[in-house]
């Protein structure tokens, strides 16, 4: 399983290397609410999380789904814009973002539903009564906040628009401006050391370079990103890879049609974890071992589902997904809980985080 990108025809002087202020600032929320994702990052998320304004976090909270679930596309804003690159302030990203048109907004911030099309041409949201109807059924399955926010967006995107860019000011004022001042020179020297690959060795080796996991066929002209998903795009005029300091472990890939693909990729170091019991690892590796539960768990990474949302998307029956999520659950993988009359699962990030420590722990002692 993999992401394609085509790049037939791309110019070396459209890849472009640049940090993103507004994506590190999402990258950064994501981090305040699943730290579970960063254990790396806990001086830091705890310090942040400790001086934050009551407030604030309350509005965090309001549409978390943007950034706790999925990595949500408005943070790369310039990918949707042709030719545009990373603004160099945050206020110069947030004005990109106010250059999206109202759908491709909607569309982007829709995401979270995991319902509507996303490397294919979708109808218009805004106009299109019955993908409207699919976006708040959707959305009733993720909770009243989630409803609450779609029909806004539907119904007043700019409303939306508006009270976004306020929040991401209050957040830049309430800690990320220090957070970036701190970071802005590792990532800077990390493009540039990227972007000299480019020039003196081409583009093989500035990927290779940013991850193991991204490889170029020269004679297909195709990126591949190894994932646990299948997409595929092709070079809108433009590839943009942009570092992060708050990502890791995520390797993110935007690949949204007719948009600019960009790669979001991690250049800090992963912390070290303890293992559970030998008993309990041999459990759960058994249950990774098999592909359905593997790519179960990549949707129950990124957010909570219900077993019939599952079985839709896997092209599986109910009972067939409840199997596999029994087998994940009794491996300590998954937890279940119940919101209303839906019954939603979501991997245990903590756990599957340190399966890789615990193995070689395991082996060793």
């Amino acid at each position: 399983m993999s992401v394609r990108i085509d790049i037939a025809g791309l110019r070396p002087e459209r890849v472009v290397v640049v940090p993103s202020p507004l994506a590190e600032l999402g990258m950064a929320l994501h981090a305040l609410s699943e730290p579970g994702h960063h254990p790396g990052l806990r001086g830091w998320t705890a310090d942040v999380t400790a001086r934050l304004d009551a407030h604030l976090a309350d509005r965090m909270c309001e549409a978390d789904f943007l950034w706790r679930s999925t990595f949500s596309d408005l943070f790369m804003p310039f990918a949707g814009l042709p030719g545009a690159v990373p603004g160099a302030t945050l206020a110069a990203d947030l004005d990109l973002l106010d250059k999206l048109a109202d759908e491709d907004f909607v569309d982007a911030a829709l995401e979270f539903t995991c319902m509507l099309t996303y490397d294919t041409q979708a109808p218009d949201i805004l106009s299109d009564g019955v993908v409207r109807r699919r976006a708040l059924e959707a959305a009733a399955s993720r909770g009243p906040r989630q409803v609450r926010f779609t029909q806004r967006l539907l119904d007043d995107p700019p409303s939306v628009r508006a009270w976004l860019r306020r929040f991401l000011e209050d957040c830049d004022e309430a800690f990320f401006a220090d957070t970036w001042d701190r970071m802005r020179h590792q990532l800077t020297a990390d493009a540039r050391h990227k972007g000299e690959l480019l020039r003196h060795k081409g583009l093989a080796e500035a990927l290779a370079a940013v991850s193991p996991a991204v490889t170029l066929d020269e004679a297909a002209a195709r990126i591949t990103v190894d994932k646990l998903t299948e997409g595929r795009t092709v070079t809108a005029g433009g590839l943009l890879l942009i570092p992060t300091n708050l990502g890791r472990p995520h390797l993110s890939v935007l690949h949204r049609y007719g948009w600019q693909p960009a790669l979001h990729y991690p250049v800090a170091s992963p912390e070290p974890a303890s293992p559970p019991s030998v008993e309990q690892l041999t459990l759960r590796m058994t249950a990774l071992s098999h592909p359905v539960r593997m790519r179960i768990c990549r949707h129950l990474a990124r957010s909570t589902y219900t077993t019939s949302e599952l079985a839709q998307v896997h092209g599986l029956t109910a009972p067939e997904v409840s199997r596999h999520l029994g087998v994940l659950k009794k491996a300590g993988l998954v937890t279940t809980r119940r919101r209303g009359r839906y019954v939603l699962h979501q991997l245990d990030v903590a756990v599957v985080a340190r399966l890789g420590g615990d193995l070689l722990e395991g082996l060793l002692r």
